[in-house]
């Protein structure tokens, strides 16, 4: 499985029976699938998520968004459900504005499900952990 390091964007293969394992990237060692949110932009977004062979749940949001920082705690306990398996990101769509006019973001929040780069869902509105589980996971 090739995942991007959401911090220096090298390229890292790891064993599909490491992923729960903590891998960490052979150059940055940071946490490749640390369990909770990393922060993407316009800078690093298409290095990460267009590079890494695990799903990618995108949490488009911003600061001013009630509904996003009501989400943002069941959002952190979804990655904690799904580590090793997703990784989970977010963007804030003010700070990042290329990256939400190519997903055509038009409400916040907004989750995208990405493989290799590439919208497969959808879904905008806040929602409980179990449940954003169930819509990564196509439950």
């Amino acid at each position: 499985m090739l995942i991007a390091c959401p911090h220096c964007q090298t390229l890292n293969r790891v064993p599909d029976e490491r992923l729960a394992e903590d891998p960490n990237c052979g150059h940055c060692k940071a946490a490749l699938l640390p369990g909770a949110p990393v922060e993407l932009g316009d800078a690093d977004f298409a290095a990460v998520a267009g590079r890494t062979e695990l799903p990618v749940l995108v949490d488009f949001w911003a600061p001013w968004c009630g509904p996003c920082r009501a989400m943002a705690p069941q959002f952190e306990t979804a990655a904690r459900e799904l580590k090793g398996r997703v990784l989970f990101a977010k963007v804030n769509s003010d700070d990042n504005p290329k990256t939400s006019v190519r997903f055509r973001i038009r409400s916040i929040p907004t989750l995208l499900l990405l493989h290799r780069g590439e919208e497969v869902r959808r879904v905008s509105g806040a929602m409980p952990a179990r449940e954003l589980v169930r819509w990564a996971t196509g439950g």
